[in-house]
């Protein structure tokens, strides 16, 4: 069966301009590398949503941020200046530099992309949907951060569980990043398990996601943290995957997989300091598949980050790849330098696990 692919032109007006790290390139790059490498044929279907309304925006987010929000980058983009605090609303690296693209126009279409993937899951158009360019897991209900403006991810949730009545919904986040934005909004909330393996937050962005966080009131026992350390690569994911995530997904039991994630794992990348090669991605992408099927292979896949575009199409069509069971063998689009031939984290990633499992033990069953 053919995958769902949201994307659309417009995705590519995400661009905070000139010299950010982030830039709308990347999701152009990223379909014609796809292209180039499977046919559309039977493998994926290209999909639009239409952009997300305000009441839509109103799910995750206060109405005052949003008419912030909007009228702030749409004077950006047209080269103006836009009274009131911006840091009052928004943190430093979201400040566009330059003219930045129409970027709340593409953050509506990305929250739209989300709503249109959930929709076509639960009712059986598609069971695996991609959304190019979501996954903008630190956007918070009134402040904007992290390269991101509306929080796609918690979308997800919250639309799942109000419109389609769903009780158990796993979100795993992959991002280098932890996405603070996401467990915030689900942080005492047991209907989602959030399950968030990134780089150690005392080593990165946002410097949230330590293991000792796992929730809180009903929620309790309902974040799982996982922080990566520096150097992790192949093994470690695959032993994080085997001790922690499986496990968990086996006794959780979820309707639904929600994941986010692109490229900034990767060794390569300009902004974290992990190790994982591009087989890495195609692993996970496999591991989600499989663990799927618990829940009728249902899963909704929002990908945006990485930020080194060399290697950012070759990890997004590995984790695609995957996800799909396509067969296709991604190469490695560099040469692996010689620190990373070998998983020398793998000690450090073991002593992550049996933390976790202590802070986490009395609440499951399968990691006692």
């Amino acid at each position: 069966m053919a995958i769902g692919i949201l994307y659309q032109e417009g995705l590519k007006e995400y661009d905070f301009g000139p010299g950010h790290p982030f830039r709308g390139s990347r999701v152009e790059i990223f379909l014609q590398f796809l292209r180039q490498n499977i046919p559309e044929d039977d493998n994926y279907r290209i999909l639009e949503a239409a952009s997300a309304a305000d009441e839509d925006l109103l799910l995750i987010c206060r109405r005052d941020y949003i008419e912030f929000t909007r009228e702030y980058f749409k004077a950006a983009n047209l080269g103006l200046s836009y009274p009131g605090s911006f840091y009052k609303y928004h943190s430093m690296d979201n400040m566009p530099v330059g003219r930045p693209g129409r970027l709340e126009e593409a953050a509506r279409l990305v929250i739209g992309q989300a709503k249109a993937a959930c929709d076509l899951v639960q009712k059986g158009t598609y069971k695996k949907v991609l959304s190019i360019g979501g996954g903008l897991h630190h956007a918070k209900p009134s402040f904007g951060e992290g390269f991101c403006l509306y929080n796609d991810v918690a979308f997800c949730g919250l639309y799942l569980m109000q419109k389609h009545g769903l009780e158990r919904i796993l979100i795993l986040d992959t991002d280098a990043h932890a996405g603070n934005g996401t467990a915030e909004y689900f942080y005492e909330e047991p209907r989602v398990l959030f399950i968030d393996l990134h780089q150690n937050p005392r080593t990165l962005y946002p410097g949230t996601g330590f293991a000792h966080q796992i929730g809180a009131g009903p929620g309790k026992g309902f974040t799982v943290n996982v922080p990566m350390p520096v150097g992790s690569g192949y093994g470690s994911y695959k032993l994080v995957f085997d001790s922690i995530v499986e496990p968990l997904v086996k006794e959780f039991k979820p309707q639904v997989i929600i994941r986010n994630g692109g490229s900034d794992p990767h060794f390569s990348d300009q902004l974290t300091a992990l190790g994982l090669p591009v087989k890495g991605f195609k692993m996970i992408g496999e591991r989600v598949k499989q663990m799927a099927e618990i829940c009728d292979g249902r899963v909704i896949d929002l990908i945006a980050s990485g930020y080194n575009e060399k290697v950012l199409p070759y990890a997004w069509l590995a984790l695609i790849s995957g996800l799909a069971g396509f067969g296709l063998v991604v190469e490695e689009p560099e040469p692996v330098p010689q620190r990373y031939t070998s998983d020398t984290a793998l000690a450090d990633t073991e002593k992550v696990i049996e933390e976790v499992r202590a802070n986490l033990s009395n609440y499951w069953v399968c990691l006692r």
